[in-house]
């Protein structure tokens, strides 16, 4: 799940333009612009409603109104305000960039890939939505589970569809903005497949012109599984990232706890996140 927090924060300013001289080789993976955005919100947001038990729906509703200058789209800011807890038929990757947790936390593949749908659906009830989620937990939960990246490649090819083998070469020419779950899975999931450890996978991200925050996030999350770490001081990048001055000025470490909370030793936190709860919300 680290992977894909730190994979969110290293792919946030190259989300809509890139430096001059920028070369994905070499440049720096967390930088002064870097940032956090929904996705990792959500993200924990996913984690906090699997360790209490609360909904995903109101998990997600309650992150996202403390957060709500993350960077959500048009259609979830909607929803986020609405007291509807039914999706609004959404194909857009933000199902698919959640779920890296489901995918460490639950046994079964076929649980893994149940959790999944119902994270999706709540928001991205559109087939293409439910199935960017289920492909992405499950790709999380066969590379930690010891699954090679061929037969990883295979399962997600043979039951989503998403057409894995195309190499990453063959997509820099034509590299552009793409928010679906269709344009984004197929990507996120060659970024993993090229890659040799964790930062390479996020460079290979940073290789092609796309929707890099939330690429980075769900291809992160994977190869963070598959390599059993990133190779960064996860810890101090978390507190770094994570950690901000609230409204009033003090520092708001709500994000970092819950990202960094263990499950053994959780007390159950029920109850506490009426659909009203906007307190400490950042600027």
């Amino acid at each position: 799940m680290y992977g894909a927090i730190l994979g969110d924060i290293a792919g946030s300013r190259f989300e809509f333009s890139r430096p001059e001289r920028f070369d994905w080789r070499t440049e720096e993976l967390f930088h002064g612009m870097s940032k956090y955005t929904d996705d990792s919100v959500l993200t924990i947001a996913t984690k906090y409603a699997i360790l209490t038990g609360v909904p995903y729906p109101r998990a997600y509703r309650h992150f996202g109104r403390r957060y709500m200058q993350a960077g959500y789209g048009p259609m979830f800011k909607n929803w986020l305000h609405a007291q509807s807890e039914r999706g609004y038929g959404s194909f857009g990757n933000g199902s698919a960039m959640r779920v890296s947790f489901i995918g460490r936390y639950f046994q079964e593949l076929e649980e893994v890939e149940e959790q999944a749908r119902l994270s999706s659906v709540c928001t991205h009830d559109h087939p293409e939505g439910v199935k960017a989620a289920q492909a992405a937990a499950a790709a999380v939960y066969m590379a930690r589970t010891g699954a090679s990246k061929k037969e990883i490649a295979a399962y997600i090819h043979k039951k989503y569809r998403y057409a894995v083998r195309r190499p990453l070469y063959a997509y820099r020419p034509f590299g552009k903005f793409d928010v679906t779950a269709m344009g984004t899975m197929p990507l996120a999931i060659r970024c993993f497949l090229e890659s040799e450890d964790w930062e390479s996978c996020i460079r290979n991200v940073y290789s092609v012109r796309c929707d890099t925050d939330t690429v980075a996030c769900i291809a992160g999350g994977i190869a963070d599984a598959f390599y059993g770490g990133t190779g960064q001081d996860e810890d101090a990048l978390l507190r770094r990232f994570l950690i901000r001055p609230n409204r009033v000025g003090a520092f708001d470490t709500y994000l970092y706890d819950w990202a960094t909370k263990e499950p053994d030793s959780l007390q159950k936190e029920k109850g506490d996140v009426g659909d009203d709860d906007n307190r400490d919300v950042p600027i």
